[in-house]
């Protein structure tokens, strides 16, 4: 047996506090797939990150993401947990990198104490009827004035708009009519939330892929982003999204819109971050 080290970093935390935890191995090179997947399984949180050498000449680095069953395309706060664990260990020597991931060369930029990762430009597929996703949930909890939508900056997931705060944080999940809807769209989950004033409060369902329920999601928030500002439900150039409060893992997501002549340029996502432990796996 091998032995590896494995961080465990929290993203997009708020205060300090909450965000979304996440696996992150720096020695993503000396793994093969199994390997990894076993790591990600035995961690058991959504997401785990591995590190390795960039294969071409434009990224520094290359990142790969396991889920417990599968690995995925890429994963915004697993990215953050990266980036954190690489600064707490004092490992990068610059501000901007650009890393190599199954979704393609991302731009990351790295502050004092946010890490933000650019995004694919949004794409925008179908339109989906309430009606065909009512079950989802065990109340009439969808909004009769907008119409949900998938969309994708990196992942696609269903933007789910529910009728106020209060609805979104009583509603219960019907895991196994999520998981069938988000195979026949194709996506990762469902992404709901609610507007409130100056509010934007998101949850996150992804149980096709073992995640019931998610504290804080960077792909999904920069597809909410773009759903909102082209359906012009709120225009701006920077949203804060608050997520997590239901696993009370209070969560903070800040996603920058750039748009020439009313069309999205550029997404990127960003959160803070630190580290929560320092373990010792054998695979």
């Amino acid at each position: 047996m091998e032995q590896v080290i494995v961080y465990v970093a929290s993203a997009f935390s708020k205060n300090s506090a909450g965000g979304n935890k996440a696996g992150v191995c720096l020695s993503g090179d000396m793994l093969n797939p199994v390997q990894k997947m076993e790591i990600a399984a035995k961690l058991g949180y959504s997401e785990t990150a591995f590190i390795s050498k960039s294969t071409n000449e434009v990224a520094d680095l290359m990142v790969e993401y396991f889920t417990p069953i599968e690995e995925v395309p890429m994963c915004g706060h697993a990215t953050v947990a990266t980036f954190t664990v690489l600064r707490e260990l004092k490992m990068l020597t610059k501000n901007n990198y650009m890393i190599e991931t199954k979704s393609g060369n991302l731009p990351i930029k790295i502050t004092d104490d946010m890490i933000y990762m650019e995004q694919n430009k949004p794409q925008f597929f179908e339109k989906i009827n309430a009606d065909v996703l009512r079950d989802c949930f065990d109340i009439n909890a969808l909004s009769d004035k907008y119409i949900s939508e998938v969309v994708s900056t990196g992942l696609k997931d269903i933007m789910l708009p529910v009728k106020d705060l209060e609805t979104l944080t009583k509603m219960k999940p019907n895991f196994e009519e999520i998981s069938r809807i988000s195979e026949t769209y194709q996506t990762t989950g469902i992404h709901a939330f609610a507007l409130e004033n100056d509010r934007i409060v998101c949850r996150n369902f992804a149980p096709l892929y073992d995640i019931p329920e998610e504290s804080a999601t960077g792909t999904a928030n920069c597809a909410l982003a773009s759903y909102l500002y082209k359906n012009n439900l709120m225009k701006r150039s920077i949203y804060t999204f608050e997520q997590g409060y239901s696993l009370n893992q209070p969560s903070e997501i800040q996603v920058t819109l750039e748009e020439h002549n009313e069309m999205i340029e550029k997404v990127t996502v960003g959160g803070s971050g630190f580290i929560v432990e320092k373990l010792e796996l054998f695979v």
